[in-house]
């Protein structure tokens, strides 16, 4: 049975299945990788740079074929789908733009005169392992600094999304990258770890789930070779203080309800000082319960299906694991009475240690709502997680909000604002979220041999 197919959330329904990649294949996609290498990186910087315009202009142009196919491979709303396809659409441009400024040699003083130069150069061909919450923008975050600055990338996919996976290998050709330069994959577990281990592959990047990251970054320390992860998060949504409630909260739920709350920097904990709290809470779950999830691909819908019905059950499972030890369910919790993988909004409190939904992420639409007596508090409760990818702090005061910011373990702390992403921004977190950084310049300094050329006077 294949695992790479194409079930519609909204309905249940298989609607596409796809081969699996032999071993033949495998092989054949390292070999064209370690090939392709060889002249990708030598490549003239304008012509790669003109390659990734061409890539993004043809994401605009084939923007609402493209958002139709996520729509239908993994439930997002066809408005967020949209709105991914132009932020892919940004971050090629972005590197096509930037990424001749960050390969520019760098020039260092040294004592003893002479010259010393350090290069940015490539590595070779890398393997990117995706997840499905994202078809198009987590290949984007990293195919296009590494397409740029000269390695070659074979992409495995998640199995849900196939068709986006074969759409994002068609623009590539279409926009003129050299066969091998990139390579979709629909390889299995066993198949990417003899990926990961071969001496043509120099390094790997995952976005996924931590037990996932634990998995791969144990096979790529094993054979030596360098791995991004970016991994889960439970990222803390701090309300200090509010003098307009009601935006307050209206932030709270797009941080919490984007994507259906299948974001690892979606809001999942809201920790609130009891000054607000009841004010909060009350507008907070009053807002959730009045959310009802419709058929994604229509384009008034806000709120669609999850993923697949096995998210619906593990959200389930975790809620109903928190009600049983005495949390308290204030709204939602369950699916909604309808073919595919709905599930109501949902709100806990009181939330305790020996719950799964105080140490877990919750992938789906469950906020998890503390009262906390002061700043201290808040930012002991924020730092107890195994997570740090991001946190967004909300008060009146900006620098107020900028110190227990600045206290916070995580990688990205976004103020009076949800956590969000853009291309020019650094993206990665700490502790069990991940290691390295995408985007910005940072998406460039990962997988490069910073090559020190020195010339010592005579």
């Amino acid at each position: 049975m294949t695992a790479y197919k194409v079930v519609n959330p909204a309905t249940g329904a298989t609607v596409e299945e796809f081969a699996d990649a032999t071993d033949a294949e495998v092989s054949s996609a390292i070999a064209q990788s370690h090939v392709a290498f060889g002249r990708w990186k030598n490549s003239a910087i304008p012509d790669r740079s003109s390659i990734l315009h061409k890539v993004a202009g043809l994401y605009r142009a084939q923007k609402q074929s493209l958002a139709a196919i996520i729509t239908e491979e993994m439930g997002k709303p066809l408005r967020e789908s949209l709105g991914e396809v132009d932020l892919v659409a940004d971050i090629f441009d972005y590197y096509a733009t930037e990424g001749p400024g960050f390969l520019a040699d760098e020039f260092l003083t040294v004592r003893g005169g002479g010259e010393a130069i350090v290069r940015t150069a490539p590595v070779g061909p890398l393997l990117g392992i995706m997840p499905w919450n994202y078809p198009y923008y987590q290949v984007a975050r990293f195919a296009a600094p590494n397409l740029m600055l000269g390695n070659t990338v074979i992409l495995k996919h998640a199995p849900s999304c196939p068709r986006s996976a074969l759409a994002i290998a068609k623009i590539f050709a279409d926009a003129g990258l050299p066969d091998g330069a990139y390579v979709n994959l629909f390889a299995s577990n066993d198949q990417v770890a003899t990926i990961i281990a071969d001496p043509g592959v120099q390094g790997v990047s995952l976005t996924g789930s931590d037990r996932a990251g634990s998995a791969v970054g144990e096979v790529a320390g094993r054979n030596l070779k360098k791995f991004v992860l970016e991994l889960g998060g439970s990222d803390p949504f701090i309300v200090l203080d509010s003098q307009d409630m009601a935006a307050t909260v209206k932030a709270a739920v797009i941080g919490r309800m984007g994507n259906g709350g299948q974001a690892c920097t979606a809001s999942k904990r809201f920790i609130v000082l009891e000054d607000v709290y009841d004010d909060f809470l009350e507008l907070f779950t009053a807002k959730m319960a009045a959310i009802v999830p419709e058929d994604p691909a229509s384009t008034s819908t806000r709120f669609g299906p999850l993923a697949s019905e096995s998210a619906v059950g593990g959200v389930i499972a975790q809620v109903d694991d928190a009600v049983a030890k005495g949390a308290t369910l204030l709204t939602g919790g369950s699916r909604l009475e309808r073919p595919g993988a709905f599930m109501h909004p949902t709100v806990l409190a009181d939330v305790t240690p020996e719950m799964r939904a105080f140490h877990e992420e919750i992938f789906g639409p469950v906020a998890v709502v503390y009262k906390v007596k002061d700043a201290e508090e808040a930012i002991a409760l924020a730092n107890s997680s195994a997570y740090g990818l991001g946190g967004a702090v909300f008060s009146a005061d900006p620098e107020k909000a900028k110190e227990v910011a600045d206290r916070l373990e995580t990688g990205m702390v976004w103020i009076n604002s949800p956590t969000g992403t853009q291309a020019d921004l650094p993206f990665g977190g700490v502790k069990a979220s991940g290691v390295g950084r995408e985007l910005a310049k940072y998406g460039m300094s990962e997988f490069v041999n910073k090559k020190l050329i020195r010339t010592p006077l005579s």
